[in-house]
């Protein structure tokens, strides 16, 4: 019964911890993805950062508690009864498990939100070509190079006139396949005037490491502006 108690406390803790968190909360807004996958990074390296600390201060007191004093001395291991057998293998199981569960969560929710397109989101089509991108606005408008406004989250329909290509923008923490006779999809939620860069992930021939170019989110008015001087 205490077992049970504590695995249901445990997985109660669990929970609240998981919505608790910045991903859950943004879940009725326009998620900050690029937020949530730094978060949740965050996470993952104190979470190791905390195991391996235990690992070692444990490892350290058991060399320095149970060293041998002489050649010829031999340890012995106290006999555990089936209950503490159960308890230090199932106990520690659980916490690391626990911990496993949350982060694993958390990943899918910040994945959920990925995966789906805010209702206002602006569109942008995307063809990959040995070796740039085109991208053409719903006006028709078409350009070399990726602007978009800040406060709009903008999605990207995706394909490719040859071979296979691979989406990347680095700043927004995004990647995503161009293939040929499919449409890929991902979008992003530009926050701040910033310019980045995309570049394709993927091997695509003699000139892959060339194929990048800017992707620049500017305030709105800025972006009608440009968008009317393209047309």
């Amino acid at each position: 019964m205490k077992l049970k108690r504590f695995f249901s406390v445990l997985n109660g803790a669990a929970m609240a911890l998981l919505f608790a968190t910045p991903a859950f909360a943004a879940a009725g807004d326009t998620p900050d993805t690029r937020a949530d996958w730094d978060e949740l990074w965050h996470e993952v390296l104190v979470d190791i950062t905390v195991i391996g600390v235990i690992f070692i201060v444990a490892a350290i007191y058991m060399l320095i508690r149970f060293k041998a004093t002489n050649p010829e001395q031999v340890g012995t291991a106290t006999r555990l009864t089936t209950a503490n057998a159960i308890g230090w293998a199932l106990i520690p199981a659980a916490i690391f498990m626990a911990d496993d569960f949350y982060l694993a969560a958390k990943g899918w929710t910040v994945w959920d939100h990925q995966r789906t397109v805010p209702e206002n989101a602006m569109e942008v089509k995307v063809t990959g070509y040995q070796w740039y991108w085109e991208f053409e606005y719903e006006d028709g408008t078409t350009t070399d190079e990726l602007k978009v406004p800040v406060g709009t989250p903008v999605v990207l329909r995706m394909t490719s006139d040859d071979v296979i290509h691979s989406f990347g923008l680095p700043y927004y923490r995004l990647t995503e396949d161009v293939m040929p006779g499919r449409i890929t999809y991902i979008w992003f939620n530009p926050i701040e005037e910033v310019e980045t860069l995309v570049t394709c992930r993927e091997f695509c021939g003699n000139s892959h490491s060339e194929m990048f170019t800017a992707v620049e989110a500017i305030a709105p008015a800025e972006f009608e502006k440009w968008l009317a001087e393209q047309g």
